[in-house]
């Protein structure tokens, strides 16, 4: 049986592999396991976004090409090298100790599984022994989280976007980390292998503020009650409100990154508020709309009502009513066709070559 992951006072190697994924990445990731070798030295651990409803078939997908076993791992199972653990759906994947931890903590730009709380866990277990890995995908999940793996010590990787099936989350990442290693994925399978026998050097200091505010955003991630934490103190109060349950949110910097994050615990970046945010508006137009076009249409059933009872001039009044909530209904309508969805990735489309 494979020896597990333990935690002691020796030099290990780099022998935490976290790894972010959403558009597109379930075809990267079955073509990187695939050059992974069975007796590989780490394990491996897996966010890719799906559905919160959709039974989840990558393990099996994963297993069937790849020399390693992969499983959706239970709520604390230890942790073993050389096997591939996927995050199942609607729940977080963390590391705390030797374990691994699978949680319904609130949701990171918008997601759960969260990209970003598992690199943040690998990172403040594991410190340098962290690998992260960020992949094909829409906006900017995982940016956050290999700047904390990076913070603390660890490698960080990125699909080179030209290389990738969606290339905002690699570009993304790009804008606020510098990178141990851009590569192709075809190249990822050789350089983990590559890097996992390397032995990780010792903890880089940080401010003790640093690692409070990383130690509150795992507990969240576990268990939510982001007020009870102390989140609010940790960054500054902002007049915004989350898109999901309208509590207050503070903004926090990582970097130049910024980040925001509500006191029952729900996280954003900017670009995810924003597409958040603009989706709400539209939401809010709709609403608006309906109302409008109700409005109208009672008015026009009482004056027919009334045309009916021979009293045209009162008629006359609801039907004029009715004309004006039309003519607003138009405007709304007119407002929803030219209302555009937004997010931060406006100004990081990479240049393809012809």
């Amino acid at each position: 049986m494979a020896a597990s992951i333990r935690r002691s006072t020796k030099r290990h190697h780099r022998d935490i592999v976290v790894i972010g994924a959403s558009a597109g990445g379930v075809t990267a990731l079955l073509e990187l396991v695939k050059s992974l070798p069975a007796d590989f030295p780490a394990p491996l651990f897996v966010v890719q976004h799906v559905g919160a409803d959709s039974p989840s078939i990558l393990p099996q997908l994963l297993s069937s090409v790849s020399a390693l076993p992969a499983r959706h791992p239970q709520n604390g199972e230890t942790v073993k090298p050389g096997v591939i653990y996927v995050a199942p759906p609607d729940h977080h994947l963390l590391l705390e100790g030797t374990t691994v931890l699978v949680t319904r903590g609130p949701k990171e730009n918008r997601f759960r599984p969260s990209i970003d709380a598992l690199f943040r866990s690998a990172a403040y277990t594991f410190g340098p022994r962290v690998i992260g890995v960020v992949l094909t995908g829409y906006l900017d999940d995982g940016t956050s989280g290999l700047w904390s793996v990076q913070r603390m010590g660890g490698l960080t990787i990125v699909q080179d976007p030209h290389d990738a099936e969606q290339p905002s989350m690699p570009t993304n990442a790009l804008e606020y980390v510098k990178p141990d290693h851009l590569v192709p994925l075809s190249q990822l399978g050789a350089l983990l292998g590559r890097l996992t026998t390397e032995l990780a050097p010792g903890k880089p200091p940080l401010p003790a503020a640093q690692l409070d505010l990383l130690r509150i955003e795992l507990s969240i991630a576990k268990q939510g009650g982001g007020f009870e934490l102390g989140i609010i103190d940790k960054g500054k109060l902002t007049p915004f409100t989350c898109p999901d349950c309208h509590g207050a949110l503070t903004q926090l910097i990582e970097g130049q990154l910024i980040r925001y994050r509500c006191h029952t615990g729900h996280a954003y970046t900017v670009s995810a508020l924003l597409s958040e945010v603009t989706q709400s508006v539209e939401s809010l137009l709709y609403q608006s709309l309906r109302g409008l076009e109700e409005t109208s249409l009672l008015l026009h059933n009482l004056g027919a009502h009334f045309l009916d009872k021979k009293e045209p001039a009162v008629a006359a009044l609801f039907f004029q009513q009715a004309e004006k909530a039309g003519q607003q209904a138009r405007v709304v309508h007119a407002s929803i066709l030219q209302h555009e969805a937004l997010s931060g990735d406006l100004q990081f489309q990479p240049q393809h070559p012809a």
